[in-house]
């Protein structure tokens, strides 16, 4: 059976001509990396350096545990400036430039390959595909474009990207072609259940006991269809956690059936960040919209000012009206 391509556009062209027609690259993605950010950006530098180009990825902030021992991931410099020359920056899973954190990168051609509703067209070239489920995806769409073999190394790395991107292939945005590339890439020679393992099960007691104290800890709103988390400074020292160790946990909540939407408040020394994920057709990019951030149907986040118990109230109450209108 072959893998229905997807028919180019004039803007995937644009990027594949981009892309072939330049011998340096940066490639890099937004700060605060996940597994998305990080797959489509090894699989990219793969795939480069496979057509004999010279591809540098960044990263403003290290990378997270699970994706640390992807092949290539050692080479991913974590930096706040880039310098140099180069022909061009590949710029992933970024709504806007700013969003890498990374600056010196406007200095180059831009090819701006993103997945994201809003996105602000800041590239030289810019190939967007809302319909995506994953930037891992659209990536795949490049590789096969630039008859690039798929290899171990970019297929797992692709496989990490989408794995995560869906929620375990549980949000809305998954569609038939997702899962026609993720068997291309299990053809491909990769384990599928050893790379979910490493993404899912590299846990430690530690994060047992944040679990359970963010768990203990949780709030009901909206009659019960909202669950609010909380999480600070003192409970990952008590817990002896860093930021990495949070990864995966807004989703328990949803495993109750009468939970249709979980806010997660990130209470640290230098920012207020607020995660929040969603069942269904249950709209919580639309809120992350209204605090200037962004993300997925089901998937956003975005920072706020203090107060917190001010921001926590409004908040709430946003994420309440569109459980309320997403299940109308």
């Amino acid at each position: 059976m072959t893998l229905p391509s997807k028919t180019p556009d004039g803007a995937l062209t644009a990027a594949l001509d981009a892309l072939r027609s330049r011998r340096r690259f940066i490639v890099a993605s937004h700060a605060r990396p996940d597994g998305d950010a990080v797959g489509s950006q090894l699989a990219m530098a793969h795939a480069l350096r496979d057509l004999g180009k010279e591809s540098l990825a960044v990263s403003r902030d290290p990378l997270p545990p699970y994706c640390r021992s992807l092949p290539g991931a050692a080479d991913v410099s974590i930096t706040s400036r880039v310098t140099g020359e180069f022909d061009a920056a590949v710029v992933l899973e970024c709504g806007s430039l700013a969003r890498t954190e990374i600056a010196g990168l406007d200095r180059y051609f831009v090819i701006n390959v993103d997945h994201h509703i809003g996105n602000t067209n800041y590239g030289s070239v810019n190939w967007l595909d809302e319909s995506a489920a994953a930037c891992g995806e659209m990536v795949f769409d490049i590789v096969q474009g630039l008859c690039v073999p798929l290899t171990a190394e970019i297929a797992s790395a692709l496989y990490v990207a989408i794995l995560t991107d869906t929620g375990s292939f549980q949000h809305g945005n998954v569609t038939p072609r997702t899962f026609d590339i993720c068997r291309r890439i299990a053809a491909a020679g990769v384990s599928p259940t050893d790379l979910a393992a490493r993404v899912y099960q590299q846990g430690n007691v530690g994060k047992l006991r944040l679990t359970g104290a963010m768990l203990s800890g949780m709030a009901l709103h909206g009659g019960g269809r909202v669950a609010v988390l909380h999480v600070d400074d003192r409970m990952l020292r008590e817990s002896g956690c860093t930021t990495d160790d949070l990864d995966g946990l807004i989703n328990l909540p949803l495993a109750a059936a009468d939970v249709r939407a979980v806010v997660l408040f990130k209470d640290f020394e230098d920012q207020l960040r607020v995660s929040v994920r969603s069942k269904g057709s249950i709209d919580v990019r639309a809120v992350a919209a209204t605090y200037g951030g962004g993300g997925h149907r089901n998937a956003s986040g975005f920072s706020l000012q203090r107060p917190l118990d001010t921001a926590r109230r409004r908040v709430v109450a946003d994420v309440a009206a569109a459980v309320d209108a997403g299940s109308m």
